[in-house]
């Protein structure tokens, strides 16, 4: 797929694997909306804003423009795809990357576990369906979900954060199978190996990281996903598998993950 002349929308985009995805996306040639609650004007704790990431990818010499947007709430969602289509005219690529989470399993409060649905999953639908239309005028696209290795296996604390990622790569085979007729490929990729995000460095200040793998190898995968064809469509993979399979984003290491860090405070997790 080329890209020069694209339009990306990349949610999460503030920071860690969305930020890196950004700036991949720009240096490749597509114009890219960066959506994120965090802004100059308006922080968050964790490092990183979407006017710092518009700003790497105009100094590269890049097209970006920054979309603030509150992921939990329906109606940025949809205002979020008008401001980027207002801005350049469609989309063509949709990465759902913004992820948050809270400590917590059976134990959860409620409130927290909606709103991490709401995030995590009901943001991603709700900006699938909002980009459908324009890429289907478009005559394709390309959709790509950002899963974790917390989708298929049991980590303490992150149960609620499991559940909304398993549901996503359920979104993914099934809009996959839905949107294929009409051009548009839906895949999950899934982040199964220790990512140094900032977000997950901000949240585990004691843990060492400096064997995990900076967000840009991650940005290298799914710039790969988002690089097949049309009929490459409906699959949740993994880092780790894709690695093997397709030699990109460096040689693996043997090494095991770091366990998840419990915090009172909700983690931005991409």
């Amino acid at each position: 797929m080329d890209w020069d002349g694209k339009v990306a929308l990349v949610t999460g985009a503030s920071r860690g694997v969305g930020a890196a995805t950004a700036v991949a996306l720009a240096a490749a040639g597509a114009r890219v909306g960066c959506a994120a609650r965090a802004t100059d004007a308006a922080p968050l704790r964790t490092p990183g804003t979407i006017d710092e990431t518009v700003r790497r990818i105009v100094e590269a010499g890049g097209d970006a423009t920054a979309v603030p947007t509150n992921l939990a709430r329906d109606d940025e969602v949809d205002a979020m795809v008008a401001r980027v289509v207002d801005v350049y005219g469609g989309v063509d690529l949709l990465v759902n990357n913004a992820a948050i989470t809270f400590p917590g399993d059976l134990d959860i409060e409620m409130k927290r576990f909606d709103l991490v649905f709401a995030v995590d999953l009901r943001a991603p639908l709700l900006a699938t369906r909002a980009v459908v239309p324009v890429m289907e005028a478009r005559r394709g696209g390309r959709i790509l979900n950002v899963s974790s290795a917390a989708a298929l296996n049991y980590i303490s604390g992150l149960m609620v954060y499991g559940m909304a990622k398993i549901a996503l790569e359920y979104l993914t085979v099934s809009s996959a199978a839905q949107l294929r007729e009409a051009g548009i490929a839906v895949n999950g990729f899934r982040i199964d190996v220790p990512v140094a995000s900032e977000g997950f460095v901000a949240n585990a200040p004691g843990v060492d990281h400096s064997t995990w793998e900076p967000s840009e190898v991650a940005a290298e995968g799914i710039c790969w996903m988002l690089r097949q064809p049309a009929d490459y469509t409906g699959n949740n993979i993994g880092m780790a598998q894709l690695r093997a399979d397709q030699g990109i984003m460096g040689t693996a290491r043997a090494r095991p993950p770091s366990p998840p860090l419990v915090t009172d405070n909700p983690m931005r997790l991409a």
